[in-house]
């Protein structure tokens, strides 16, 4: 029901409009209508878009405006996460855990893991085998995120022969699944 069916029940009991299709008081109202109708539709685009939880488009533009560097464009959701994550960036967010709490702002699931000399750590990206795409977006990001007296190791994710061997993987099924040594490589 749109605003002019409103605004016509609201005004029928008085009895002293006439609302019959096409007469002026009628006519009158289904404008008044179409105006409230289109301000209801604005104000509900404001507020979707305004929203870090709810914006789609143009509020997530928006909100990636006040970064010097935007996560890689994934999906609406990891979007949204990724903004949130570079949101929780403060001046105590040098411990491993803020790190790995904010790290996803580079766009997609990345941990950083310290490794056992002093000031190396690395970064992996658990749900991705091989390079990810966008990767020099996603490094910039990490690069601006993990503290600037750390050295940081990107760590990639491909098949070893020890998961070939563990898996029974032969010749015949990689000439099966029709495998290029690229796909192959990635087949984790």
């Amino acid at each position: 029901m749109g605003y002019c069916d409103y605004l016509k029940n609201l005004l029928r009991p008085l009895g002293i409009y006439d609302l019959s299709d096409g007469s002026l008081s009628a006519s009158e109202l289904e404008a008044l209508g179409r105006g409230l109708d289109g301000a209801e539709a604005a104000i509900n685009y404001t507020e979707r878009e305004s929203a870090l939880p709810t914006a789609e488009g143009e509020g997530l533009d928006l909100w990636e405006s006040l970064f010097a560097n935007t996560p890689v464009h994934y999906s609406t959701e990891l979007r949204r996460e990724a903004i949130a994550a570079l949101l929780r960036i403060g001046g105590d967010s040098f411990t491993l855990d803020a790190i790995n709490d904010t790290i996803s702002g580079c766009g997609i699931k990345a941990l950083v893991q310290e490794k056992e000399e002093f000031g190396y750590v690395r970064v992996i990206f658990p749900e991705v085998a091989g390079i990810p795409e966008g990767f020099e977006q996603i490094r910039t990001i990490i690069l601006d995120i993990i503290p600037c007296h750390l050295e940081v190791e990107f760590y990639f994710r491909y098949l070893t022969w020890a998961e070939c061997h563990a898996r029974g993987y032969t010749w015949a099924y990689v000439h099966q699944k029709e495998h290029t040594w690229y796909s192959f490589q990635l087949d984790v």
